[in-house]
């Protein structure tokens, strides 16, 4: 798949705000996809975060009392922890949010295609980066087998180089795959 048919596909209107009435921490993540391949960049946590330790996610975080908007939020975490400086007109549309199951936060995802990007550097959030072929990844998807984490949504998994993707970002995957389904 080329890029161009993937932004026609995941261009959508951008409404970088979401009400919660206080029931979720409110954060943000940025879909990154580009290059021939295409390829998506994901992150592995370290084990010593505070929460998603060891997970494999997309770049991004929790709104900052600084940020204007969670698209802000974004791209400023994108840009601290992989050191990759996305405009707000690279960013092509957004997914439909996810609640995490166990801490509490509503993610917005944000996606942006791009054709290529620079080297990129990890901060001390980052374990390590992934640059993944996208359709192949896709394909790896399956409904999780564990029942006790179908309590909030339905739950996937996805995987890459024996890494298993789950939770939040798998249904960030999912709704990906879903959009190149129809």
């Amino acid at each position: 798949m080329h890029l161009s048919e993937l932004k026609t596909i995941l261009s959508t209107p951008i409404n970088p705000n979401v009400q919660t009435n206080g029931k979720y921490r409110l954060a943000s993540v940025l879909v990154i996809i580009y290059g021939d391949g295409p390829f998506v960049i994901m992150t592995k946590k370290p084990q010593d975060m505070k929460f998603h330790a060891g997970e494999i996610s997309f770049p991004g975080g929790k709104l900052d009392v600084s940020d204007s908007d969670l698209l802000e939020t974004a791209l400023r975490e994108t840009s601290e922890e992989i050191g990759l400086t996305i405009t707000r007109d690279q960013v092509v549309g957004q997914l439909e949010p996810v609640v995490t199951l166990n801490s509490g936060f509503l993610i917005l995802p944000f996606v942006s295609i791009v054709d290529k990007i620079p080297t990129l550097s990890a901060n001390c959030e980052v374990e390590k980066i992934f640059r993944i072929p996208l359709e192949s990844f896709l394909k790896t998807g399956t409904q999780d087998p564990d029942p006790t984490h179908n309590i909030i949504q339905e739950m996937y998994v996805f995987e890459y180089q024996n890494q298993i993707v789950w939770g939040a970002s798998a249904r960030i995957l999912k709704q990906i795959q879903n959009c190149l389904e129809t």
